[in-house]
């Protein structure tokens, strides 16, 4: 059904970005229960008249907002370990396609890729691990051998799908001889080692563009303020974070001629005065291109607070994972996510692990009860698409990178909400959502033109036009 489904929004997609009609509208829709998936619905028509529906979303591009870079996930070494060696070779293929492939699949574009383990991988690792009680200042013993055997593969197939695809590069811990506690779990970077680690950041993205994989952004620590237990993690406040930036990895950064771009913080929406510290930092911020947010503490609304202090920064959505404990249907939830991210900002959503099996490996400590967009049965050696996936699918593959997100009506949590962007090619595609427990008749207005719409409770649309010129 899946690829059957592709293909016919492929060829839809490709009709509506060829010179049409303003009055004709294609639309594509997901349920909630996803017995309808990206699914190609009757082509609409505006006519010439206003709307009188108490439900009308205005769509005006000429009020236009931040640029996108695009939707997507994190590629965790045990994601590309199911890809690369887990999978048949078809199976791996099929399945990169339908991700990243932007007509047979759904064009995801943008892939966070962690430097050394998270704890979604097979064990703790980094670039320059040491016997303990030994250290490496100099850094002699730094090799990614062992991310080269398949993370890097993978990636590298994903940018072959879809050369658009942008990089984003997160450390979850420094190596342990650099830290604290000597271990990759929990404890702070030591001031002293403060020169090495970026020298250690700066040659994990010089390996990088080495293997073919150049890194746009960086963040130089996930989730900052969480001293992790059983999984690699750091505690490193803005005050250490922001003198790393300015004092050591901004300038070698450039030194060495690497044009990668710092975001600040890449931790949850409730601590926004986090980034707005590190951002203010005049030897930081002249590395800096914006911040790096999470989902799971606080609101979206945090986004404007820091784009408002700092309107010519970027923010990027840069993590949220679905899980066992949700309880809306997962498409319902990255939905809203998507959309009340874009409206407060976000350049960019990605979703965390791209592929877990149906016990949710694999993982070394932290999260045992994530959700992927594709879910890998082993015992069957099938796979699955998620409600993330179909939700991720209804932006990636209508809203294409350098789109400008434009001005749309939207009635917020409970009621109809929306978001709308304008691609390169001067279509327009309008993401609805209906948060209501019952179906939805609502109008869309554009240019003093109305076309008439419904969805039922809980279901994903984009509707595509392209403009007369």
């Amino acid at each position: 059904m899946l690829s059957l489904a592709l293909r016919h929004s492929s060829a839809l997609l490709l009709a509506a970005s060829c010179p049409l009609f303003s009055q004709t509208v294609s639309s594509y829709r997901s349920t909630s229960d996803l017995s309808s998936a990206l699914e190609a619905q009757p082509t609409l028509s505006f006519t010439h008249a206003s709307s009188t529906s108490p439900l009308a979303i205005i769509v005006d591009e000429r009020s236009r907002f931040q640029t996108m870079d695009g939707f997507g996930i994190s590629m965790t070494e045990g994601s590309a370990w199911l890809l690369h060696n887990r999978m048949p070779a078809a199976m791996s293929r099929d399945v990169m396609t339908k991700l990243f492939d932007p007509s047979s699949g759904i064009g995801l574009s943008f892939v966070r890729l962690p430097i050394g383990s998270t704890d979604l991988s097979l064990n703790h690792y980094s670039y320059d691990d040491m016997p303990a009680g030994q250290k490496d200042p100099e850094l002699h013993h730094f090799s990614t051998a062992h991310d080269e055997a398949y993370v890097f593969p993978v990636i590298r197939e994903a940018l072959k799908f879809n050369p658009a695809i942008t990089v984003m590069a997160t450390p979850w811990s420094a190596p342990a001889w650099m830290k604290t506690h000597d271990s990759m779990v929990g404890g702070s970077l030591r001031e002293e080692n403060m020169p090495a680690y970026a020298g250690y950041i700066v040659r994990s993205l010089q390996s990088l563009e080495r293997a073919g994989i150049r890194v746009k952004y960086l963040t130089v620590q996930n989730e900052p303020l969480h001293e992790t237990e059983d999984f690699p993690g750091t505690l490193m406040l803005a005050d250490q974070q922001k003198r790393l930036i300015g004092r050591y990895l901004g300038p070698d950064l450039h030194r060495v001629g690497l044009r990668t771009q710092v975001l600040a913080y890449d931790h949850n929406w409730d601590h926004p005065e986090y980034p707005l510290e590190v951002l203010s930092d005049p030897a930081a911020a002249p590395f800096m291109a914006g911040s790096a947010l999470h989902c799971y503490g606080g609101e979206a609304s945090a986004q404007s607070v820091i784009h408002n202090r700092f309107p010519d920064k970027g923010i990027w959505m840069t993590e949220c994972s679905g899980g066992t404990w949700q309880k809306k249907a997962p498409l319902e939830v990255t939905a809203h996510l998507l959309i009340d991210s874009t409206r407060n900002w976000a350049k960019a959503v990605a979703l965390w692990g791209i592929v877990l099996d149906t016990d949710h490996n694999p993982h070394a400590g932290g999260c045992g009860t994530c959700r992927g967009l594709v879910t890998l049965d082993t015992k069957r050696m099938s796979v699955s698409y998620t409600g993330d996936f179909y939700a991720l699918a209804q932006a990636s593959k209508f809203v294409h990178p350098g789109a400008i997100r434009i001005d749309s009506s939207s009635f917020g949590s409970g009621s109809l909400e929306s978001v709308a962007f304008q691609n390169v090619d001067g279509s327009i595609a309008l993401l609805v959502l209906n948060d209501r427990s019952y179906t939805a008749k609502f109008d869309v207005s554009w240019r003093a033109t109305t076309f008439h719409a419904s969805l039922p409770p809980g279901a994903l649309a984009t509707y595509i036009w392209s403009p007369k010129h």
